[in-house]
């Protein structure tokens, strides 16, 4: 119990590391909580028009997800939850960071370094759904909730029902959750397509 306590304290701290924020000051634009969605992820960054930016933070967030989910694997390789729970922490500090008291993003690119150290093909898996939606209806919210909804399922059918299925199912509902404003705004059509600067 305690070490899977410390590698949740670990990947919480992690995952609460912003570099939305990190990244736009190191180029000098603007605080992506000042525009846009007011979301401090990748997406949001996006909407200032440099993508160099929307860029790193995405890679950013994905790592910080993948690095809780390796050390926890590296820390206690006898502990076979230890990985799921240290990602799903990162997540939930992604989520609600300690150094943004509370206020963080949607969570969708530490999701998928999450998934991606869990199970590399699970991880592509949840990726091929996201990217075929994101192209064909340009909407990012909808691709993110495509995506939270496959998890669970390709998780279910590649990995079995275990800790992991368990944490990915909170992850994907909590994702979910968190575009609760864009599924509203899908079905009044006034949702921001990918790539419309400033929207």
């Amino acid at each position: 119990m305690p070490s899977l306590i410390s590698v949740a304290v670990l990947g919480y701290l992690m995952g609460s590391v912003p570099f939305a924020i990190i990244v736009s000051r190191l180029f000098g634009i603007a605080d992506p909580r000042s525009y846009g969605s007011h979301n401090p992820g990748a997406t949001n960054v996006l909407r200032s028009g440099h993508k160099l930016a929307a860029l790193l933070t995405l890679l950013g967030d994905a790592l910080k997800g993948s690095a809780a989910v390796l050390i926890a694997q590296a820390l206690y390789p006898a502990h076979p939850a230890a990985p799921a729970i240290a990602g799903l922490a990162a997540f939930i500090g992604h989520l609600f960071p300690i150094f943004l008291r509370g206020k963080g993003g949607k969570g969708v690119a530490t999701a998928a370094g999450v998934l991606m150290a869990i199970s590399p093909l699970l991880g592509a898996g949840v990726f091929v759904v996201w990217a075929g939606m994101a192209k064909l209806f340009r909407y990012s919210s909808l691709a993110a909730i495509s995506a939270a909804i496959s998890a669970p399922l390709t998780a279910l059918w590649l990995l079995g029902a275990d800790t992991r299925l368990a944490c990915i199912t909170l992850m994907s509902t909590l994702i979910i959750w968190r575009h609760r404003e864009n599924i509203r705004r899908l079905i009044a059509g006034t949702e921001s397509r990918i790539g419309k600067k400033g929207a």
